[in-house]
């Protein structure tokens, strides 16, 4: 028989997925419908799970602003309680939440990521603060990033990344900044000067992939203190090691590319120390070896609507128990378009 172009283009639609199996040693998991959320929550994205199992969702709406930015509470039997609306920018009108984390005193921190509609350092670190379950007010401690992005805190201090230190240079910076809780002050918050010229400033990574000039994204920390910052445009997650006070004693590219096309939110398992990655631009999510770095690739599919559970453009993960939840953001970016349902996907590393 003649082989065609479209012989070929069949043969490489059946086989790609076999290949991608393959590469990562075993076959892709599909995922299901974890939850289907409603309009006023049509943008998921920063998760992170409490004390209690719940997991506390930001969603800062971007797909459809018209719905006001939210935290919501998401209980271990799925159901879906509001923790807080959002306040908007004095300036923008807009809230941005993508990054959260809960502090060791009890409040939450999320990054207010404005640079969807500016880059004009008008992003920042707000402070929900908690009595109990409940948001007493929130406030904000920390303005004049470009693009605020992940939250984790530990011990007496809070970290956040500044995904673009200074969006016009090339390779272009990005950061990591370092504030203890003591000094966040919602009355007279901390203001960052342009280009990372502060000394709160912990460390600086560059991207080159002139794609996806999107520098330090995700970060989380391991059981034995170690900090791990997702490069997005570069498909890198790079391990930093801290001393007693927090500064920067060394820095290793830990895992990079070997199936991921970018790395954007991501969690570390506390028991094993493996990994686990949102991958935006692949359409996928990752585990990474906590031990040898290497990349195994959990699920992956084309661009979908994110019926059923497909991934549809993830932006974060969150582990609870032996599942995966998945945010999925649904930018229409990537050759991706926007549409319902708006979902978070469920992988399942109990079989």
């Amino acid at each position: 028989m003649k082989t065609t172009y479209a012989h070929l283009s069949l043969l490489f639609a059946l086989v790609l997925p076999l290949v991608l199996a393959a590469g990562c040693g075993q076959p892709l998991k599909t995922p299901t419908l974890a939850i289907e959320l409603p309009e006023k929550y049509n943008t998921p994205d920063g998760m992170t799970l409490d004390g209690k199992g719940n997991i506390l969702l930001c969603v800062p709406n971007f797909n459809d602003d018209k719905q006001p930015a939210k935290v919501v509470r998401i209980g271990p039997d799925d159901s879906i309680t509001e923790v807080c609306t959002l306040p908007v920018h004095p300036e923008t009108g807009k809230a941005g939440p993508l990054g959260i984390d809960i502090g060791s005193d009890g409040n939450l921190y999320i990054a207010d990521n404005q640079a969807f509609g500016t880059e004009e350092h008008k992003s920042r670190l707000l402070r929900v603060v908690m009595q109990g379950d409940k948001a007493v007010r929130v406030e904000a401690v920390v303005t004049g990033f470009v693009m605020s992005n992940a939250v984790s805190c530990r011990g007496d201090c809070v970290y956040v990344t500044e995904t673009k230190l200074d969006p016009k240079a090339y390779p272009m910076p990005s950061g990591v900044y370092r504030f203890k809780l003591s000094e966040l002050d919602g009355k007279k918050p901390i203001k960052l000067p342009p280009g990372g010229k502060d000394a709160h400033l912990i460390a600086t990574l560059y991207t080159k992939n002139k794609e996806w000039l999107v520098g330090a994204n995700g970060m989380a920390f391991d059981a034995q203190g170690n900090l791990y910052v997702c490069n997005f445009g570069d498909a890198q997650v790079l391990r930093y090691t801290l001393d007693a006070d927090g500064k920067v004693t060394g820095c290793k590219v830990f895992a990079e590319k070997d199936g991921m096309l970018s790395t954007d939110g991501m969690k570390i398992c506390p028991v094993t120390g493996d990994i686990f990655v949102a991958d935006f631009v692949g359409n996928a999510v990752h585990r990474i070896d906590g031990r040898t770095g290497k990349v195994t690739t959990l699920a992956r599919n084309g661009n979908t609507d994110g019926a059923g559970g497909a991934l549809d453009r993830p932006s974060e993960v969150c582990l609870r128990g032996k599942k995966i939840y998945v945010s999925n953001i649904d930018l229409p970016l990537a050759g991706n378009v926007y549409d319902k349902p708006h979902t978070l996907s469920l992988i399942d590393l109990g079989d």
